[in-house]
This record gives C-alpha cells, sequence and structure tokens, in this order.
C-alpha cells in the first residue's frame, strides 16, 4: 500500500458516494497542492477537474494504480477551509455524494476549470485637470457638460456599462474630453459600485419595536447565535436588516442576505445601494457565468462588503464574515427540489455556527420548524407586532361565491370593490395562483380533457399563443382545435388562470393600466424590473399575479387585495399544504394598506366556514401556527418528527417498486432502530415525464436515528444492481411529497 504525505483524496462531480485518491507526481511538491485546490485529473478515459479534500498517510488503492493528478489549477486554496467542512456536512446531511456537492457550490466556469480571476472592465474618471473645470462654460456642448457633471457627482469614477444606463451615445463626448485631458480611461477588476453619496438615503428612525429588536442582534454580533424576526407585513423587518448590516460593515466584516426569488433581489439591492456606499455583489440564477464568477471572486476576496443572493448563495466564500440574513425563511424555494437536495435555511444555520456568527431568520409567517425551536429556546424569538409607520392592518373579509354568478372567476362584489377602490384613485391587486389561461380544456360534446401525454397531469391552455402546456414536465403542443375522441368543436377551458384573469379585466376597466406578473411575462432579462416600475410610478392600476407578488414587495399605492381562489390549497393530501395556504394568504393579504391609505383584503371562497379561514381571521397566524403545531405533535409529523423520502423512477413501470422493495428489505437486514419504513407506494402523481415514479418514506422520532440507516443503506443501494436500472435519489427532511 502506498504510504506517505503525498497522497491527496479528491472529489469529482461524480454520482458516486465518496472520493478519489490521486498521488502529487514528482515534479510536485506537496505544499503546492493544499485542501480547497483545483487540480486536472485523469478520471476513466478522459481527464477533468477535481477539488482536493484532505492529504492522507495512505491509500486504499494499489500501489501501481495510484493515478497522479496532471496538473493544479490554483496557487492557493479555492474554498477556504470553513467552507469546505460545511460542503462536507452538507454531503453528509442530505446523503448526497461530495464530488456533487462541492461542484454545485462552484460558479459554472469554476467547474469547466477556468483560472479565478475576475475580468477587467472599462472604466472612466476624471483627471485632476477635469475635476478643476466648470461643466457650465461647455454650452455649446451640452453632452460633454452632462458626462463632467456625471463624472464629478462620482469621483471614484464610473463603468462604461453605468454610463450607458445614464446617458445614449455617449462615447463620442467622452472622447472629446479625453483628448483634453479631463478624463482617462481606466481597466479596473469587475466590481458593482455603489449609488453616488448625494443620493443615498438616511436610516430612518426606528420605532420602539424596532429599536429594541435591533439592539438584541447587534449584542449577539461576534458569536453564534439564531434570532427569529417575526414581524407582520409592514412592519419594517428590512429596516432592522440594514440597520444590522450597519453594524456589521462597521466592524469590517461581510453580510450575506438571502431571498427566495430573483424577483426580489432588484428592489433590494436598490434598497441596498442607496442606503450603504460599500460595494455589493448580486448572486442568483439569472447571472451570465462570467458574472457569477466575478459577483463569487469579489465576495472570496473581501471587495464586497454585502451579499445578496439566492438560494445557492449560501455556499459563496466570505473573506470576512460578519451575519448571515435570511428574508421569508418560510419560502419554499429555500429547498433545493432536485440534484442536490438541500435546504438553504437549514444550512445558513450550519454555516453560521462554523463561522461563529450570528444568523437572522425573518419572515411575517414563520415556518413552523422555525417556530419549533425558537419554542424550545434554541433561537431567540423577536417580534415585530405593527405596522412601520402610520400604517394599519388591513381589513379582511371573506366573499362567499356560492351560487354568485362569476366572470372568469371574479364576482360581482369583489368587481364593484375593485371600482370603488379604483375611483377612489387606489392600486388594486388580484392574486390567483396559477399561471394560464385556463388549467383544463373539456370537450362539452364528450367529456375529453387535454391531458399531458407524459404525465397524469392536466395540460394547461394558453390562450394568447394557443398551445396546451404541462407545468409538470413542460411539454408543449398546438391546442386542439377539434375534440380528438368525438371531432367535436366545442372545446370549453375550464377554470381560470391569470391569463384569462387579465383578459376579463380589460373587458370590464377599458382603459385602466394594467400588468400582469408571473412566470411567463418575466422571462426576460429586465422584464420584472419594467413592471415593477410601472406600478411604482402609477401606470399600472391593476395588478394581476401569482405568488410572486406575495414575497416581499412593497406596493404603498394598493388599497385593495383581492384573492381570487384560495380553495384549491385548502384540501390536500400534503400535511404542509394548511401551513403553506395560511403562509400564502397571510403574505397576499400583507400587500394592502402599506402606506398612510387604509387597505382592504377581500377573499372568494367555496368554503367560507372552512376553519383554516375563520382562524386565520380571528386570531391571525400566530394563532393558527400554534393549532397546526398542536395537529403536527399529534400526529408525529415534523418537526416532532424526521424523515427521508427514497424516490425512483423508470420507463419500465415496474422496475420502481421492485427496487424499493428490494431497498426495504436491505434497510430491514441493517436493523434499523428507531427508524420506521413506509410503503413502498406509487407516487401521488405516479407518471412524470414519461417515468413512472414510486417512494419509499423512512420515519423516526430521533435524527441521529435516521443517519445512522443511511449511510451503510445507500452504499449498498449504490452498488445494487437493480439499482442501476432506475433513477433514484434520497431526499433528506423532504418539503414536497408528490
Amino acid at each position: 500500500m502506498p504510504t506517505g504525505p503525498s497522497i491527496l483524496q479528491v472529489a469529482i462531480a461524480t454520482p458516486l458516494r465518496r472520493c478519489f485518491d490521486y498521488h502529487l507526481g514528482a515534479l510536485l511538491s506537496s505544499a503546492a497542492v493544499m485542501p480547497g485546490v483545483r487540480v486536472k485529473v485523469s478520471f476513466g478515459r478522459s481527464s477533468t477537474v477535481g477539488v482536493v479534500l484532505e492529504r492522507v498517510d495512505e491509500s486504499r488503492c494499489q500501489a501501481g494504480k495510484l493515478k497522479a493528478i496532471s496538473a493544479p489549477l490554483d496557487e492557493l486554496p479555492l474554498i477556504p477551509s470553513s467552507l469546505l467542512a460545511l460542503l462536507q456536512w452538507a454531503s453528509d446531511y442530505y446523503a448526497h455524494p461530495i464530488g456533487e456537492v462541492i461542484f454545485s457550490a462552484l460558479p459554472s466556469l469554476l467547474r469547466q476549470g477556468e483560472p479565478a480571476e475576475r475580468r477587467e472592465v472599462e472604466h472612466w474618471c476624471l483627471t485632476c485637470l477635469g475635476a478643476s473645470q466648470e461643466p457650465d462654460q461647455l454650452t455649446r456642448a451640452p453632452r460633454q457638460a452632462a458626462l463632467l457633471r456625471l463624472l464629478m457627482d462620482h469621483p471614484e469614477g464610473l463603468s462604461a456599462s453605468t454610463i450607458n444606463e445614464r446617458q445614449d451615445n455617449w462615447r463620442p463626448s467622452m472622447r472629446k474630453l479625453a483628448e483634453k485631458e479631463w478624463v482617462v480611461r481606466e481597466q479596473r477588476p469587475a466590481l458593482l459600485l455603489p449609488a453616488p453619496g448625494g443620493t443615498r438615503d438616511e436610516a430612518p428612525t426606528l420605532n420602539v419595536e424596532q429599536q429594541t429588536a435591533l439592539a438584541s442582534l447587534c449584542t449577539g454580533l461576534g458569536h453564534f447565535g439564531v434570532s427569529l424576526l417575526d414581524g407582520v407585513t409592514g412592519s419594517g423587518k428590512t429596516e432592522v436588516y440594514l440597520g444590522l448590516i450597519g453594524e456589521v460593515l462597521a466592524r469590517g466584516e461581510q453580510a450575506l442576505v438571502l431571498v427566495p426569488e430573483i424577483g426580489l433581489t432588484p428592489q433590494l439591492l436598490d434598497r441596498f445601494r442607496r442606503r450603504f456606499p460599500e460595494p455589493i455583489a448580486v448572486l442568483h440564477s439569472g447571472l451570465s457565468g462570467r458574472e457569477r464568477l466575478d459577483a463569487w471572486l469579489m465576495a472570496r476576496d473581501g471587495d464586497a462588503a454585502i451579499v445578496i443572493g439566492t438560494r445557492s448563495a449560501v455556499f459563496t466564500p466570505l473573506a470576512r464574515p460578519g451575519v448571515i440574513i435570511l428574508d421569508e425563511e418560510h419560502d419554499a424555494s429555500f429547498k433545493q427540489q432536485d440534484g442536490f437536495r438541500y435546504s438553504a435555511r437549514d444550512v445558513a444555520v450550519k454555516r453560521a455556527q462554523l463561522e461563529n456568527i450570528p444568523v437572522l431568520l425573518g419572515s411575517a409567517t414563520p415556518s413552523l420548524e422555525t417556530l419549533h425551536n425558537a419554542r424550545l429556546g434554541r433561537y431567540s424569538h423577536l417580534r415585530l407586532c405593527e405596522r412601520a409607520g402610520n400604517a394599519r392592518h388591513p381589513e379582511v373579509a371573506v366573499l362567499d361565491v356560492r351560487k354568485q354568478p362569476m366572470n372568469s372567476g371574479l364576482s360581482l362584489a369583489l368587481v364593484n370593490a375593485m371600482r370603488r377602490h379604483l375611483d377612489a384613485d387606489g392600486q388594486v391587486l388580484l392574486f390567483l395562483n396559477r399561471r394560464g389561461y385556463a388549467p383544463t380544456l373539456l370537450c362539452h360534446d364528450c367529456g375529453w380533457v387535454a391531458k399531458c401525454r407524459r404525465c397524469d397531469a392536466h395540460m394547461t391552455l394558453f390562450a394568447g399563443r394557443k398551445r396546451l402546456r404541462c407545468h409538470h414536465c413542460g411539454s408543449e403542443r398546438p391546442a386542439d382545435p377539434a375534440c380528438p375522441e368525438c371531432r367535436g368543436s366545442e372545446l370549453c377551458p375550464v377554470g381560470a388562470g391569470t391569463e384569462r384573469l387579465e383578459e376579463a379585466l380589460q373587458g370590464l376597466f377599458p382603459g385602466t393600466g394594467m400588468v400582469r406578473i408571473d412566470r411567463d411575462t418575466t422571462r426576460r432579462k429586465g422584464a420584472m424590473q419594467a413592471l415593477l416600475d410601472s406600478v411604482h410610478d402609477g401606470s399600472a392600476r391593476i395588478l394581476v399575479g401569482t405568488q410572486m407578488l406575495a414575497k416581499g414587495h412593497h406596493f404603498p399605492e394598493v388599497t385593495l387585495v383581492g384573492m381570487v381562489d384560495v380553495d384549491q390549497g385548502l384540501f390536500s393530501a400534503d400535511f404542509r399544504a394548511t401551513e403553506r395556504m395560511a403562509q400564502l394568504i397571510t403574505q397576499v393579504a400583507g400587500r394592502a394598506g402599506r402606506a398612510q391609505r387604509p387597505g382592504q383584503v377581500l377573499i372568494q371562497t367555496h368554503h367560507p366556514d372552512h376553519p383554516l379561514l375563520q382562524l386565520l381571521l380571528r386570531e391571525g397566524y400566530a394563532a393558527f401556527a400554534h393549532a397546526a403545531l398542536e395537529e403536527r405533535r399529534q400526529a408525529n409529523l415534523p418537526p416532532f418528527s424526521h424523515l427521508a423520502l427514497l424516490r425512483a423512477e423508470a420507463v419500465d413501470g415496474e422496475l420502481p417498486l421492485r427496487f424499493l422493495r428490494q431497498a426495504r428489505e436491505l434497510a430491514e437486514a441493517l436493523h434499523p432502530y428507531g427508524v420506521q419504513l413506509l410503503g413502498p407506494i406509487p407516487a401521488p402523481m405516479e407518471r412524470r415525464a414519461g417515468r413512472v415514479r414510486a417512494q419509499l418514506l423512512l420515519q423516526a422520532n430521533r435524527r441521529v436515528d435516521l443517519h445512522r440507516l443511511l449511510d451503510p443503506w445507500l452504499q449498498q443501494l449504490e452498488t445494487d444492481k437493480l439499482g442501476r436500472k432506475v433513477r433514484w435519489s434520497v431526499d433528506v427532511d423532504p418539503q414536497e411529497m408528490f
């Protein structure tokens, strides 16, 4: 067996649950390749990129079979030791291959072996001669004068892309200024510059609740602790975040802020840039590979004082970590639903523990898991019970639409309320959590329904493009001109989506500015911000949208919120459905009356006596959460027990259940003390994307019992012959059961 300090354990992006041993080779010193460094290695019949995890004294491979690394790709560790420890913990906790975990945390260009270098971008700044000039003297060159004023407002200089945002066709005028030696062009590392000092916002005076919460959070800086900021919608949680970040920056440290949706990033970024002069890095899936790498390196090198990102940004390296903040911590978007299935919220808590820094979880509707931890004293529970400023809680009422005439899902009572608020110069937000024109296309003659050919699901009709689309597998086809079974021509759209709702409103309120905000209208880069701008400048009076509108947006002129259909969320086989519906109702209702004007919320339902609605209306989300936790305790469901879900799928409909039955037998042979095996059974949606699916649920009262079983069990499944014929995965702490 080969021995010595020259043996490296390398993580490679493969589905195998292990790392691979290599030796340094004769040309490399052991000091040149440390844990966290990327290396080029031979793997199989090709070469690939790996990350060094550890240097060990001996290898399991025979001396003659141990390969040498081809070359190191980094001079210094790319991944800091604390972040490497976090990734190894995540691999163990979520029972996912270490190579895939590490490479999912890296920007795509680094996975491909590109150098860890930031690009240089064009910058323009004033020379000493230019700074002494008066723009007013350029009376015959107004464009030059405008550029001179712009650069005087930014003594640190401006990037060419930023100047593009401020002025059109500016380069000829800039060349004239350069000829006068008033400006100079430089190449600088890519950096997101802050807003100009003259336009930065001053911190507002906080109310007593905000001051108390901020003071408590500031005392926790410098050591690990978890705090829940439980504030009603409009209570000013973001101002508490900003105040805490200000203290962190004053200590010379960095802040990591996680948000659930890309759509929230632009408005949050704008607010942060107006408050802080320090550079900010942004990380989300809408960036190009180069933009993401630049932001990642800015954070790692410490040049970005604030990092704002979505779920995967939790793995961003920080030179001087000071605090982690999760906004809307309850949101399901923080859980990755495929591949490496991790919870960014739980990973953030573990990272804060490893870095010995505080983590703040903020929400108006905290998850039951977080509330449970707060009740046990594991988390500090800070409350903001009143709205900031003079804003009042909206008036909430249920509209019983049973036996009422409906126009594309709109009752007469809701339409009349809309007219009153629009006449009073208010804005109206209508919420419907269904995209498209109609969720079902039905033949009136024979009852045929347009179904997905690859899933056990109906196709959604998109009338604007005359197409049918499956929201589960993404398949599309042209809408049928006639019934394929009886050739009848009367095909009826059943139900309403946001597209149909928008069409009905255009007929009811002609000439009224209107925007629809859902995944279909916000696909293009910048589309979301353009729609939000039309809301804030008042040109859009009616807002129609899905849950994208329910998350953290501030619409001060919205005085009426109408929830068109909440019934679909009131009845579900998923035990989390009522929690999510309560959160959604509370969050959407919170968009009304956030400024000086009073707000009203109208909820349309065919089930006005449903206990969830009644409890929410009478006593609010806190009372609902208390009752829901008691139900979970009695049923021994999370957070009072711990789950893992083994999923399997295959084109052959028999294989998934056969594999899972065999998996259960293997688990039982390991004597799984404290773990209950439930199933296997077909998945609630058995056929999806052309593959048949099944699942086996593991439940344990103690987390340690669950993990004691998972490691040896999954190692056996990895080598199982039947397991190679199906696509299988394990989901620890699953949030979706379908």
